[in-house]
């Protein structure tokens, strides 16, 4: 009898030790993400089937509003308290928290080819071969109207070519014919006003390569913005709410119909067809034109792996998974978001809308790509571009509400910058 429950015993301890082994085994992924419109639930989906074929590996989805990406993550990361990946706008600036996934991924020839041109955006100064993350969309700045309210005003849609001074006048009789409150507004981006700015002329950069923010260009685009704060078209209270580089959006309003145009982009789209739909027709319109071009600013999220994790093996093989053609491929049509995917690009994604303002919306942000300004994407792939960002939008937001001339936020546009610049390089 005692033999007996000894040896239950021995047997019941290696089975409890089997189980605590194989619970030990199992790795837990994180991920910081932030949601645009239905990513997130995409997103979900896609990594439980990553789990059911991967049965070691549990992925969590931690979802922070995207305010958090641009505040919280960064002081985050520098404490060294990152999770094992994160979705980021900030591409640049954050790369040197990037974990390199070369020796981690199956095939990096495969991320080169399809991927090449966005693994720029997300690699450190002097380095030209690190793979470490992909675009969840390629997104293009641009402006929404609420075209039904034209239609309502009897007033005529500026046609291709239009300057923003046409559109100006023509979202503001809209708005006098329809008594709507706000003929334009604008996300409070530094990013948002940098694609008219390069429109008008700016250069963002010498001849040197070196950061030029506030050049004649930027100062005519900034001058507009503040007229139009000036004179009602648009509203000081969106922009005044707030204060520093704080980001702000309009798309409630707009979506609300309170708003005739609204300067935003393409990563709206999935978020309008659900929240807007067919209450009015939401038209994305090409760029409108300055002297210099009509251009908006390329840009996106990335998911990216992090120098944090300490599961370097298991990040490659979910990189892999996620990345992978027909995964990517679902994902950008069941999100409604341009494909940041050189291969999906060229052979098309079968979006999964039968929405027409939203197929009208991606085909018009996807036609503009070409025409972006190569001082656009230069801006874009700039490693301190945040700082640019930041010291246009909070100065310019200063001016806006009364705190300082427009001289005077020009001349502190530039301090900013210059300051802001230097103590990074003294900080490494």
């Amino acid at each position: 009898m005692i033999q007996r429950t000894s040896k239950t015993f021995v047997l019941g301890a290696a089975a409890f030790a089997l189980m605590a082994g194989t619970a030990m085994a199992e790795t837990e992924l994180r991920i910081t993400w932030y949601n645009d419109g239905n990513e997130g639930e995409v997103m979900r989906d896609l990594l439980d089937r990553f789990e059911e074929q991967n049965p070691d590996i549990t992925v969590v989805l931690d979802t922070v509003p995207y305010k958090a990406i641009l505040e919280s993550l960064p002081v985050q990361l520098a404490a060294g308290e990152g999770t094992d990946l994160a979705r980021v706008t900030d591409l640049g600036g954050l790369a040197q928290y990037y974990l390199d996934l070369t020796p981690y991924i199956s095939d990096p020839e495969y991320w080169e080819t399809n991927f090449g041109p966005f693994l720029e955006w997300k690699r450190e100064p002097g380095n030209d071969s690190a793979i470490t993350g992909f675009m969840t969309q390629l997104t293009v700045t641009g402006p929404y109207v609420n075209k039904t309210l034209f239609e309502q005003a009897g007033v005529e849609m500026p046609g291709e070519g239009a300057t923003w001074d046409d559109w100006a006048e023509a979202s503001s009789q809209v708005a006098e014919a329809t008594g709507v409150p706000y003929p334009m507004a604008w996300d409070r981006s530094g990013h948002r006003v940098s694609g008219p700015a390069i429109s008008m002329g700016a250069q963002m950069f010498t001849d040197d390569g070196e950061p030029a923010l506030v050049d004649d260009g930027l100062k005519m685009m900034a001058t507009k913005l503040y007229e139009w704060h000036e004179d009602g078209t648009m509203p000081k209270e969106l922009w005044g709410s707030v204060s520093g580089s704080q980001y702000l959006g309009a798309n409630e309003d707009f979506a609300n119909a309170n708003v005739v145009m609204y300067m935003s982009g393409s990563w709206q789209i999935p978020q309008f067809a659900e929240t807007i739909g067919d209450a009015f027709d939401w038209w994305a319109v090409p760029a409108p034109c300055g002297p210099a071009a009509c251009t908006g600013m390329p840009g996106g999220a990335a998911l990216v792996a992090l120098k944090d994790t300490d599961h370097p093996e298991e990040v490659g093989m979910l990189m892999d998974w996620l990345s992978s053609e027909e995964v990517l491929s679902e994902f950008y049509a069941r999100t409604l978001f341009i494909p940041g995917h050189l291969g999906l690009a060229e052979s098309g994604v079968d979006f999964e809308t039968d929405d027409p303002r939203a197929k009208h919306a991606l085909s018009t942000f996807a036609a503009a790509v070409p025409s972006i300004s190569p001082i656009a994407f230069d801006l874009q792939g700039y490693i301190n571009n945040r700082v640019m960002f930041n010291a246009l939008i909070s100065r310019l937001g200063e001016a806006i509400v009364g705190e300082l001339t427009l001289d005077e936020a020009f001349e502190r546009m530039e301090q900013d910058v210059a300051q802001q610049i230097a103590e990074r390089e003294r900080d490494g």
